[in-house]
């Protein structure tokens, strides 16, 4: 994990890669960054695309994991999930799938899609 975590900050700009200090505003500034990178959800779901939005949602669940808690888990035992094979993360009260609010994002384009559903989470608690 920490590796993968490593290659995100050797991707970006560094006036980006700096400030990416797992806060809840750090998400809206990966989150535009991102925007500004692909135009569209089609985008972002390229194939070679892949290892630097792998690196995105890392870090979008590891921000989430120091707010919410929980642990990295992977559903292989049940086909039909949503979220089959693909990494999500799980505390008491929560379990979703990080990839998932990353390539939303490209479709909602608010800036700040991600940072709200965590924001929501932690008033929520």
């Amino acid at each position: 994990m920490r590796d993968a975590l490593s290659r995100i900050h050797d991707t970006l700009p560094k006036e980006i890669s700096e400030k990416l200090d797992y806060s809840v505003k750090s998400l809206d500034i990966l989150e535009n960054w991102i925007l500004e990178q692909y135009p569209t959800t089609q985008a972002i779901l390229a194939q070679e695309e892949s290892r630097k939005v792998d690196g995105y949602a890392r870090y979008v669940g590891e921000t989430f994991r120091k707010y919410l808690g929980g642990k990295w888990i992977i559903e292989l035992d049940n086909p039909k999930h949503a979220f089959y094979n693909l990494p999500e993360i799980k505390s008491e009260f929560f379990r979703d799938c990080p990839l998932s609010f990353v390539i939303a994002s490209t479709d909602r384009r608010t800036g700040h899609y991600i940072s709200d559903i965590l924001k929501n989470f932690i008033d929520s608690e």
